[in-house]
């Protein structure tokens, strides 16, 4: 279990799956525990589709020192993770193996993303702190820009055995 302390919004409390994901749950778990994910935010939200933060730039540049091999369906690895409402994924590049930090949570079914997207874990409880952030996001463009000062702040993430 991860919880995502969201500043001003709540916690939003994921179930990962290590069995899907084992590299990505690895990667996540030591990020969050090393504190690397304190104080960054959701830089990028599209309202009817996902919340993207774990950027250390803010601006979906930025990553962790190393990059993950992608666990999904198109890159070789079988994860049979859907991208519906709730799940958490990793965001990357066009370079399957490119995952670092940055995550999503979908707030809608996208189902487009299965097979390219490291799924590897769902919301169990939060969900309505997503769609808070989703609702009062102000997007800067089509792709989902947040302005820096208007971007939510993730308080931290602690993994908690359950």
């Amino acid at each position: 279990m991860a919880d995502i302390v969201v500043k001003d919004y709540g916690t939003i409390q994921v179930a990962l799956d290590p069995k899907e994901a084992p590299l990505t749950c690895q990667n996540f778990i030591e990020l969050a525990n090393d504190g690397f994910y304190d104080n960054l935010t959701f830089h990028r939200i599209m309202k009817g589709f996902m919340i993207q933060g774990g950027d250390p730039n803010g601006d979906g540049t930025g990553g962790s020192e190393k990059t993950i091999q992608g666990e999904f369906q198109s890159n070789g690895v079988d994860n049979k993770l859907a991208h519906e409402r709730g799940t958490i994924s990793m965001a990357r590049s066009s370079d399957p193996n490119s995952a670092s930090s940055q995550f999503f949570i979908c707030d809608a079914d996208d189902p487009f993303l299965d097979g390219d997207y490291a799924a590897f874990g769902h919301v169990v409880k939060g969900m309505d702190v997503v769609d808070k952030i989703a609702s009062d996001a102000k997007p800067l463009d089509n792709n989902g820009t947040i302005a820096k000062d208007e971007q939510p702040v993730i308080e931290t993430i602690q993994i908690t055995e359950e």
